[in-house]
Protein backbone atom coordinates (compact mmCIF):
# COMPACT_ATOMS: atom_id res chain seq x y z
CA UNK A 1 0.00 0.00 0.00
CA UNK A 2 1.16 3.82 -0.94
CA UNK A 3 -0.15 6.59 1.36
CA UNK A 4 -1.23 9.92 -1.24
CA UNK A 5 1.03 12.43 -0.38
CA UNK A 6 -0.69 15.12 1.45
CA UNK A 7 0.55 18.07 3.58
CA UNK A 8 1.51 17.58 6.93
CA UNK A 9 -1.69 17.06 9.39
CA UNK A 10 -0.54 19.34 11.92
CA UNK A 11 -0.95 22.16 9.53
CA UNK A 12 -4.77 20.66 9.28
CA UNK A 13 -5.41 21.19 13.06
CA UNK A 14 -7.81 23.92 12.89
CA UNK A 15 -10.41 25.23 10.53
CA UNK A 16 -10.50 28.71 9.01
CA UNK A 17 -13.25 29.92 11.54
CA UNK A 18 -10.64 28.56 14.41
CA UNK A 19 -12.13 25.15 15.21
CA UNK A 20 -10.79 21.81 15.89
CA UNK A 21 -10.28 19.53 12.40
CA UNK A 22 -9.75 16.12 13.94
CA UNK A 23 -10.94 14.33 10.92
CA UNK A 24 -8.21 15.96 9.33
CA UNK A 25 -5.75 15.35 11.69
CA UNK A 26 -7.00 11.55 12.25
CA UNK A 27 -6.87 11.21 8.05
CA UNK A 28 -3.67 9.23 8.03
CA UNK A 29 -4.09 6.88 10.34
CA UNK A 30 -8.33 6.10 9.29
CA UNK A 31 -7.37 5.27 5.85
CA UNK A 32 -4.13 2.86 6.93
CA UNK A 33 -7.20 1.39 9.93
CA UNK A 34 -9.66 0.70 7.36
CA UNK A 35 -7.20 -1.68 5.22
CA UNK A 36 -6.38 -3.95 7.88
CA UNK A 37 -7.60 -3.35 11.27
CA UNK A 38 -11.60 -3.04 10.32
CA UNK A 39 -10.83 -7.26 10.68
CA UNK A 40 -8.16 -7.60 12.67
CA UNK A 41 -7.16 -9.72 14.71
CA UNK A 42 -9.96 -11.86 13.55
CA UNK A 43 -8.50 -15.60 12.34
CA UNK A 44 -9.09 -14.57 8.84
CA UNK A 45 -6.26 -12.21 9.37
CA UNK A 46 -3.03 -13.95 8.55
CA UNK A 47 0.15 -13.11 11.05
CA UNK A 48 1.93 -11.92 6.86
CA UNK A 49 -0.84 -9.90 6.81
CA UNK A 50 -0.52 -7.96 9.89
CA UNK A 51 3.54 -7.51 9.47
CA UNK A 52 2.68 -6.52 5.76
CA UNK A 53 0.69 -3.85 7.17
CA UNK A 54 4.23 -2.25 9.42
CA UNK A 55 5.81 -0.44 6.69
CA UNK A 56 2.12 1.77 5.49
CA UNK A 57 2.09 2.12 9.26
CA UNK A 58 5.91 3.46 9.47
CA UNK A 59 5.14 5.86 6.54
CA UNK A 60 1.95 7.48 8.10
CA UNK A 61 4.05 7.70 11.33
CA UNK A 62 6.50 10.07 9.18
CA UNK A 63 4.14 11.96 7.92
CA UNK A 64 3.28 12.77 11.46
CA UNK A 65 7.03 13.87 11.89
CA UNK A 66 7.49 11.77 14.21
CA UNK A 67 11.19 11.11 15.21
CA UNK A 68 12.94 7.57 14.07
CA UNK A 69 13.08 6.65 18.11
CA UNK A 70 9.71 6.98 19.17
CA UNK A 71 8.98 4.93 15.48
CA UNK A 72 11.06 2.32 16.36
CA UNK A 73 9.67 1.72 19.71
CA UNK A 74 6.29 1.28 17.82
CA UNK A 75 8.01 -0.57 15.20
CA UNK A 76 8.95 -2.88 18.67
CA UNK A 77 5.38 -3.19 19.90
CA UNK A 78 3.47 -4.09 16.95
CA UNK A 79 6.49 -7.03 16.78
CA UNK A 80 5.51 -8.17 19.99
CA UNK A 81 2.25 -8.17 19.01
CA UNK A 82 2.85 -10.26 16.47
CA UNK A 83 4.79 -12.58 18.45
CA UNK A 84 2.21 -12.67 20.69
CA UNK A 85 -0.09 -13.82 18.49
CA UNK A 86 2.26 -16.58 16.64
CA UNK A 87 2.45 -17.94 20.42
CA UNK A 88 -1.22 -17.63 20.92
CA UNK A 89 -1.71 -19.47 17.93
CA UNK A 90 1.12 -22.10 18.48
CA UNK A 91 -0.81 -23.10 22.26
CA UNK A 92 -3.89 -23.05 20.59
CA UNK A 93 -2.71 -25.38 17.76
CA UNK A 94 -0.99 -27.52 20.61
CA UNK A 95 -3.95 -28.11 22.76
CA UNK A 96 -5.67 -29.29 20.22
CA UNK A 97 -3.70 -31.97 18.86
CA UNK A 98 -3.29 -33.12 22.31
CA UNK A 99 -0.25 -31.43 24.06
CA UNK A 100 -2.64 -29.40 26.36
CA UNK A 101 -1.76 -26.52 28.91
CA UNK A 102 1.91 -25.73 29.41
CA UNK A 103 3.14 -28.27 32.18
CA UNK A 104 4.79 -25.71 34.68
CA UNK A 105 5.11 -22.18 34.22
CA UNK A 106 7.52 -20.21 31.75
CA UNK A 107 8.29 -16.95 30.08
CA UNK A 108 9.29 -16.04 26.57
CA UNK A 109 11.86 -13.44 25.89
CA UNK A 110 12.63 -11.14 23.42
CA UNK A 111 16.68 -10.33 22.96
CA UNK A 112 18.36 -7.97 20.92
CA UNK A 113 16.65 -4.69 19.52
CA UNK A 114 13.25 -5.64 20.27
CA UNK A 115 13.89 -6.11 23.98
CA UNK A 116 15.36 -2.67 24.21
CA UNK A 117 12.56 -1.22 21.78
CA UNK A 118 14.55 -0.41 18.90
CA UNK A 119 13.66 -2.68 16.38
CA UNK A 120 13.60 -0.66 12.40
CA UNK A 121 12.28 -2.50 9.25
CA UNK A 122 14.07 -5.83 8.45
CA UNK A 123 14.51 -7.39 12.39
CA UNK A 124 15.28 -11.37 12.10
CA UNK A 125 14.04 -13.87 15.54
CA UNK A 126 16.40 -13.44 18.60
CA UNK A 127 14.20 -14.45 21.33
CA UNK A 128 14.72 -16.80 24.34
CA UNK A 129 12.86 -19.43 26.77
CA UNK A 130 12.77 -20.04 30.41
CA UNK A 131 10.89 -22.67 32.38
CA UNK A 132 10.07 -23.39 35.60
CA UNK A 133 12.14 -25.32 37.57
CA UNK A 134 11.12 -29.06 37.54
CA UNK A 135 12.22 -32.68 38.08
CA UNK A 136 15.00 -34.45 35.70
CA UNK A 137 12.72 -37.17 35.08
CA UNK A 138 10.10 -34.82 33.46
CA UNK A 139 12.86 -33.65 30.99
CA UNK A 140 11.42 -35.53 28.30
CA UNK A 141 8.03 -34.37 28.51
CA UNK A 142 8.27 -31.02 29.81
CA UNK A 143 11.48 -30.15 27.58
CA UNK A 144 9.22 -32.10 24.57
CA UNK A 145 6.67 -29.37 25.34
CA UNK A 146 8.43 -26.84 24.76
CA UNK A 147 10.64 -27.58 22.08
CA UNK A 148 7.37 -28.24 19.96
CA UNK A 149 6.06 -24.61 20.87
CA UNK A 150 9.53 -22.90 20.82
CA UNK A 151 9.76 -24.57 17.00
CA UNK A 152 6.25 -23.74 16.27
CA UNK A 153 5.79 -19.85 17.03
CA UNK A 154 9.05 -19.32 15.52
CA UNK A 155 8.05 -21.20 12.49
CA UNK A 156 5.02 -19.12 12.21
CA UNK A 157 6.98 -15.42 12.65
CA UNK A 158 8.98 -16.62 9.87
CA UNK A 159 6.21 -17.48 7.58
CA UNK A 160 4.90 -13.93 8.58
CA UNK A 161 8.55 -12.14 7.37
CA UNK A 162 10.59 -12.11 10.29
CA UNK A 163 13.03 -14.40 9.24
CA UNK A 164 14.78 -17.27 11.82
CA UNK A 165 17.71 -16.14 13.04
CA UNK A 166 20.75 -17.44 11.21
CA UNK A 167 23.14 -17.76 14.71
CA UNK A 168 20.60 -19.88 16.25
CA UNK A 169 19.61 -17.79 19.07
CA UNK A 170 15.90 -18.53 19.40
CA UNK A 171 13.67 -20.92 22.05
CA UNK A 172 13.40 -23.62 19.80
CA UNK A 173 17.30 -24.50 20.62
CA UNK A 174 18.52 -25.89 23.58
CA UNK A 175 20.86 -23.55 23.98
CA UNK A 176 18.21 -21.02 24.18
CA UNK A 177 15.77 -22.99 26.07
CA UNK A 178 16.33 -23.88 29.79
CA UNK A 179 15.07 -23.90 33.02
CA UNK A 180 15.89 -21.20 35.39
CA UNK A 181 18.21 -23.53 38.10
CA UNK A 182 19.96 -24.20 34.48
CA UNK A 183 20.05 -20.50 33.11
CA UNK A 184 21.47 -19.66 36.48
CA UNK A 185 24.14 -22.69 35.94
CA UNK A 186 24.96 -21.26 32.56
CA UNK A 187 25.48 -17.76 34.16
CA UNK A 188 28.19 -19.14 36.27
CA UNK A 189 29.74 -20.86 33.49
CA UNK A 190 29.87 -17.95 31.06
CA UNK A 191 30.79 -15.65 33.45
CA UNK A 192 33.71 -18.24 35.22
CA UNK A 193 36.70 -16.59 32.55
CA UNK A 194 37.30 -14.97 29.44
CA UNK A 195 36.74 -17.03 26.49
CA UNK A 196 35.54 -14.69 23.68
CA UNK A 197 31.90 -16.23 22.46
CA UNK A 198 30.74 -17.15 26.10
CA UNK A 199 30.91 -13.29 26.54
CA UNK A 200 29.23 -12.87 23.16
CA UNK A 201 26.56 -14.99 24.47
CA UNK A 202 26.32 -13.93 27.45
CA UNK A 203 26.21 -10.27 25.90
CA UNK A 204 23.07 -11.22 23.64
CA UNK A 205 21.12 -12.55 26.55
CA UNK A 206 21.41 -9.06 28.78
CA UNK A 207 19.17 -7.03 26.50
CA UNK A 208 15.84 -8.81 26.96
CA UNK A 209 11.95 -8.36 27.94
CA UNK A 210 9.04 -11.42 29.10
CA UNK A 211 6.36 -11.28 26.16
CA UNK A 212 4.42 -14.62 27.08
CA UNK A 213 4.19 -16.16 30.02
CA UNK A 214 5.03 -15.47 33.64
CA UNK A 215 7.79 -12.14 34.40
CA UNK A 216 8.19 -12.87 37.24
CA UNK A 217 10.62 -15.72 35.57
CA UNK A 218 12.21 -12.84 33.76
CA UNK A 219 12.66 -11.04 37.02
CA UNK A 220 14.14 -13.73 38.69
CA UNK A 221 16.98 -13.74 35.53
CA UNK A 222 18.19 -10.26 35.91
CA UNK A 223 18.53 -10.90 39.83
CA UNK A 224 20.61 -13.16 39.09
CA UNK A 225 22.50 -11.69 36.00
CA UNK A 226 22.59 -8.61 38.92
CA UNK A 227 24.28 -10.66 41.31
CA UNK A 228 26.78 -12.59 39.21
CA UNK A 229 28.49 -10.97 36.24
CA UNK A 230 29.51 -7.57 37.80
CA UNK A 231 31.50 -9.45 40.24
CA UNK A 232 33.37 -12.04 37.47
CA UNK A 233 36.88 -9.92 36.45
CA UNK A 234 37.92 -12.40 33.99
CA UNK A 235 34.59 -11.57 32.22
CA UNK A 236 33.88 -8.33 32.47
CA UNK A 237 37.42 -7.68 31.19
CA UNK A 238 36.56 -9.66 28.13
CA UNK A 239 33.37 -7.80 27.74
CA UNK A 240 35.42 -4.54 27.63
CA UNK A 241 38.14 -6.06 25.42
CA UNK A 242 35.28 -7.05 22.83
CA UNK A 243 33.99 -3.24 21.98
CA UNK A 244 37.11 -3.48 20.37
CA UNK A 245 35.89 -5.87 17.85
CA UNK A 246 32.96 -2.80 17.28
CA UNK A 247 35.36 0.24 15.88
CA UNK A 248 33.15 2.76 14.63
CA UNK A 249 33.43 4.19 11.40
CA UNK A 250 35.99 6.83 11.43
CA UNK A 251 39.80 6.48 9.93
CA UNK A 252 42.96 7.16 12.18
CA UNK A 253 42.57 10.89 10.86
CA UNK A 254 38.93 11.39 11.77
CA UNK A 255 37.36 10.88 8.50
CA UNK A 256 34.27 8.77 7.68
CA UNK A 257 35.51 5.70 6.52
CA UNK A 258 33.81 1.88 6.24
CA UNK A 259 36.01 -0.71 8.10
CA UNK A 260 37.66 -3.42 5.42
CA UNK A 261 36.02 -6.63 5.26
CA UNK A 262 32.52 -5.58 5.88
CA UNK A 263 31.21 -6.29 2.55
CA UNK A 264 30.32 -2.63 1.96
CA UNK A 265 27.92 -2.58 -1.36
CA UNK A 266 30.17 0.29 -2.84
CA UNK A 267 33.06 2.56 -1.57
CA UNK A 268 30.06 4.97 -0.29
CA UNK A 269 28.40 2.87 1.84
CA UNK A 270 28.70 2.75 5.60
CA UNK A 271 27.61 -0.12 8.23
CA UNK A 272 25.77 2.18 10.42
CA UNK A 273 24.18 -0.69 12.64
CA UNK A 274 27.78 -2.53 12.89
CA UNK A 275 29.89 0.38 13.16
CA UNK A 276 27.90 3.18 14.97
CA UNK A 277 24.60 2.24 16.83
CA UNK A 278 26.01 -1.17 17.80
CA UNK A 279 29.61 0.49 19.37
CA UNK A 280 27.12 2.68 21.17
CA UNK A 281 24.31 0.38 22.64
CA UNK A 282 27.59 -1.89 23.69
CA UNK A 283 29.18 0.38 25.39
CA UNK A 284 26.23 1.63 27.36
CA UNK A 285 25.31 -2.12 28.20
CA UNK A 286 29.13 -2.87 29.80
CA UNK A 287 28.63 0.38 32.10
CA UNK A 288 24.87 -0.22 33.42
CA UNK A 289 25.81 -3.46 34.20
CA UNK A 290 29.43 -2.03 35.74
CA UNK A 291 27.87 0.10 37.99
CA UNK A 292 24.19 -2.34 38.49
CA UNK A 293 21.91 -0.54 36.00
CA UNK A 294 18.91 -2.57 35.41
CA UNK A 295 17.95 -0.58 32.10
CA UNK A 296 17.69 -1.78 29.05
CA UNK A 297 16.99 0.26 26.45
CA UNK A 298 19.52 2.27 25.00
CA UNK A 299 18.15 5.64 25.65
CA UNK A 300 17.32 5.26 29.51
CA UNK A 301 20.69 3.49 30.02
CA UNK A 302 22.19 6.54 28.50
CA UNK A 303 20.03 9.01 31.22
CA UNK A 304 20.64 6.48 33.72
CA UNK A 305 24.41 6.96 33.71
CA UNK A 306 24.00 10.58 34.03
CA UNK A 307 21.20 10.68 36.83
CA UNK A 308 22.76 7.44 39.07
CA UNK A 309 26.33 6.99 38.38
CA UNK A 310 29.60 9.37 37.95
CA UNK A 311 30.32 7.80 34.82
CA UNK A 312 28.50 10.43 32.38
CA UNK A 313 27.66 14.28 32.66
CA UNK A 314 24.54 15.18 31.93
CA UNK A 315 26.26 17.18 29.06
CA UNK A 316 27.64 13.91 27.49
CA UNK A 317 24.35 12.14 28.72
CA UNK A 318 22.61 14.66 26.45
CA UNK A 319 25.06 14.31 23.20
CA UNK A 320 24.76 10.62 23.45
CA UNK A 321 21.27 10.59 23.62
CA UNK A 322 21.19 13.08 20.27
CA UNK A 323 23.25 10.73 18.42
CA UNK A 324 21.90 7.65 19.29
CA UNK A 325 18.39 9.53 17.73
CA UNK A 326 20.15 10.92 14.79
CA UNK A 327 21.66 7.16 14.10
CA UNK A 328 18.41 5.77 14.42
CA UNK A 329 16.96 8.48 11.92
CA UNK A 330 19.62 8.05 9.55
CA UNK A 331 19.39 4.54 9.46
CA UNK A 332 15.43 4.17 9.29
CA UNK A 333 15.83 6.95 6.29
CA UNK A 334 17.93 4.54 4.01
CA UNK A 335 15.59 1.87 5.18
CA UNK A 336 12.54 3.65 3.65
CA UNK A 337 14.66 4.56 1.07
CA UNK A 338 15.88 1.01 0.25
CA UNK A 339 11.89 -0.67 0.66
CA UNK A 340 10.72 1.78 -1.76
CA UNK A 341 13.32 0.52 -4.71
CA UNK A 342 12.44 -3.15 -3.99
CA UNK A 343 15.74 -3.70 -1.95
CA UNK A 344 17.35 -5.32 1.76
CA UNK A 345 16.57 -3.14 4.81
CA UNK A 346 19.53 -3.70 6.30
CA UNK A 347 22.39 -1.52 8.53
CA UNK A 348 24.51 0.60 5.94
CA UNK A 349 23.49 3.93 5.02
CA UNK A 350 24.55 5.34 1.31
CA UNK A 351 26.90 8.54 2.12
CA UNK A 352 26.41 10.14 -1.22
CA UNK A 353 22.70 10.90 0.17
CA UNK A 354 23.93 12.74 2.80
CA UNK A 355 24.68 16.71 2.70
CA UNK A 356 27.91 17.59 3.62
CA UNK A 357 26.22 19.46 7.04
CA UNK A 358 25.03 16.02 7.98
CA UNK A 359 28.08 14.09 6.95
CA UNK A 360 29.94 16.57 9.71
CA UNK A 361 26.87 15.97 12.32
CA UNK A 362 27.43 12.22 11.82
CA UNK A 363 30.92 12.61 12.37
CA UNK A 364 30.36 14.27 15.49
CA UNK A 365 28.35 11.91 16.49
CA UNK A 366 30.60 8.96 15.73
CA UNK A 367 32.93 10.79 17.89
CA UNK A 368 31.10 10.85 21.01
CA UNK A 369 30.42 7.21 20.14
CA UNK A 370 34.18 6.39 20.24
CA UNK A 371 34.92 8.37 23.88
CA UNK A 372 31.98 6.29 25.28
CA UNK A 373 33.36 3.40 24.46
CA UNK A 374 36.96 3.85 25.22
CA UNK A 375 35.10 5.42 28.54
CA UNK A 376 33.67 1.95 29.15
CA UNK A 377 36.72 0.27 28.70
CA UNK A 378 38.49 2.09 31.78
CA UNK A 379 36.10 1.76 33.70
CA UNK A 380 36.18 -2.16 34.27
Amino acid sequence: MRLVHQASPWRSLFHEDGTLNASALNAPLDHLFSKLFSTFPSPQTSLADVYAWQLPLVETLVHYDLPAWRISQIISDHNALLYRQAIAQSLDEMQAQGWGAPPVDYCILLLGSAARFESLLGPDQDNALIIDDYPDHRHVEIDGYFQALGERFTQRLDEAGIPLCNGHVMARWPMWRKRLSEWHAQLDIWSADRRVKRVQQTNILLDFAPIAGNPALAKQLGESIASTLPKAPLFMDEMAALLDELPVALDRFGRLASSPGLDAPHEQALNLKHQGLLPLISAARLLCLRYGLRDIPTRERLIALSHATDALTSAESALLVAAFERLQQRLLDQQRYNKARGQAADGWVDLRRLREDERLLLKFDLQQIKRLSASAQSSV
